[in-house]
């Protein structure tokens, strides 16, 4: 659910819904032994080279093995076993002059020997013996990379929204059980339960191991990146705990945003999701205060913006307006919020933004998706063409269906402060702090409640 506004917060949108390598620093399943540590500690370089080849190989050797052996968890142990052998062999053989080819060779062998330990059924053998088998894999879909077929197999539609999240981040991300369970919150145990359940369900509806076809990958796309998002904003603005931003979970949606731009580089909606995260992550150095509160946009430090991430962001979204020019496919949700974040990007302050331009897009957005969160954000800017006033009328009409949504209150509360309503602002103002989850944003709405006069 879009947890910031126009104006209040900012204009983002959200879709309302084992001890394994992780990225970042040196992974944790590399730690196993204090001499396997010790010695990685020594060669910074090989140290370097794992951390960098797991952030590159990691999803594909899971995808790899996944579709060669058919099991999830094979997949998924067998990576990591690799991993784990490489922590302990390169400091004293060297790195591989093919890392990935080393890992997933490795990996192979890992889970031929699993397979031929835990039963002496015919068939377990004959998967055993797929090592031998050097006949290329049939097609299994419009796309042949075994990463989107293994995005496609986390994101599917018989599972619900918190496993695809979980086996998301677990099998493509390569995140651990305890890294993904304190970014959501939940007990080790309960988020370990989540992801057994998952594969379990996977492997029992017999969902299949595949890429869908071409006529109905456009509908499932958009489940995937409805995973990829909620990620994302997860991490920008935290829906709940003591840390208002998780920047380890949007660092993650972004990588996985671009793992789906080089598996689908003709896709608008994956370029403009991809768009839409740079463009907002760009604002993170200005979005929370030295003392914890929340910036809004029109008073964030322009100049602490990532210019990088705002430029690249920018390319995409040209690149789509290009394509539609030419002919391409009308803009989707995702490039038309991208292009709403390029009209704050680009304003040199927020005096100089183009509110009839955010106004207009949000016209666009809610023939595509006209849920009560963008008529809020579209109320919110009307409110900066046509005054606080038009703009209350607009979002008073979503009352019913959004009353138990913090920003919803939040808003309300700023236009009538903007009205000189104080008493009614206050009431606003209270009620969004006791729905909001975010320490932030709990600080900057107490902050401006108690800015009332009287």
């Amino acid at each position: 659910m879009p947890r910031y506004l126009l104006s209040v917060y900012e204009p983002v949108e959200g879709t309302g819904c084992g001890d394994h390598p992780s990225r970042g620093s040196l992974p944790q399943a590399f730690a196993r032994t204090d001499a396997c540590t010790d010695r990685l500690k020594r060669d910074g370089h090989v140290e370097q080279a794992i951390t960098r080849v797991h952030h590159e190989e990691w999803a594909r050797v899971v995808a790899g093995l996944a579709r060669r052996f058919g099991d999830l968890d094979v997949a998924e142990d067998a990576t990591a076993e690799a991993f784990v052998a490489a922590a302990e062999r390169w400091p004293r053989e060297g790195v591989p002059l093919n890392p990935g080819g080393w890992l997933a060779t490795t990996a192979t062998r890992r889970a031929i020997d699993r397979l031929r330990r835990e039963s002496q059924r015919d068939a377990r053998h004959q998967a055993a013996r797929m090592v031998y088998d050097d006949t290329p894999a049939e097609p299994t879909g419009p796309v042949g990379d075994d990463r989107l077929r293994l995005i496609f197999t986390c994101c599917h539609p018989a599972l619900a929204m918190e496993a695809r999240v979980a086996l998301t981040l677990r099998l493509l991300g390569g995140l651990t059980v305890p890294e993904i369970a304190r970014a959501f919150l939940v007990q080790e145990t309960t988020m370990a339960r989540r992801i057994t359940r998952a594969k379990a369900k996977i492997k029992a509806a017999h969902i299949p191991y595949r890429v869908p076809s071409a006529d109905d990958v456009r509908e499932r796309l958009a489940g995937v990146l409805a995973v990829v998002y909620l990620v994302f904003n997860e991490g920008y603005l935290a829906s709940e705990g003591d840390d208002p931003v998780r920047v380890d979970l949007t660092d993650e949606a972004i990588r996985l945003g671009r793992l789906l731009r080089t598996l689908l580089p003709d896709d608008g909606e994956v370029a403009g999701l991809l768009a839409l995260m740079l463009l907002t992550d760009a604002r993170r150095p200005a979005r929370v205060s030295g003392t914890g509160e929340l910036v809004t946009l029109g008073e964030q430090d322009r100049g602490a913006w990532d210019r990088a991430l705002i430029a690249e962001g920018d390319s995409l979204v040209r690149e789509r307006v290009e394509a539609v020019a030419t002919g391409g496919d009308p803009p989707g949700r995702y490039q038309l919020l991208a292009a709403i974040n390029t009209v704050h990007t680009n304003a040199p302050s927020a005096g100089d933004t183009d509110w009839s331009t955010v106004v207009a897009l949000y016209g666009r957005l809610v023939l595509l998706d006209p849920s009560p969160i963008v008529w809020l954000n579209r109320a919110v800017a009307i409110a900066e063409v046509d005054g606080p006033g038009v703009g209350l009328a607009e979002i008073d009409r979503l009352a019913e269906a959004l009353d138990g949504y913090h920003a919803f209150h939040a808003a309300r509360a700023d236009l009538l402060r903007r009205l000189g309503r104080g008493g009614e602002s206050r009431a606003a103002y209270d009620r969004a702090i006791g729905l909001a989850g975010n320490p932030a944003e709990r600080a900057y709405l107490t902050r401006r409640r108690d800015q009332l006069a009287g």
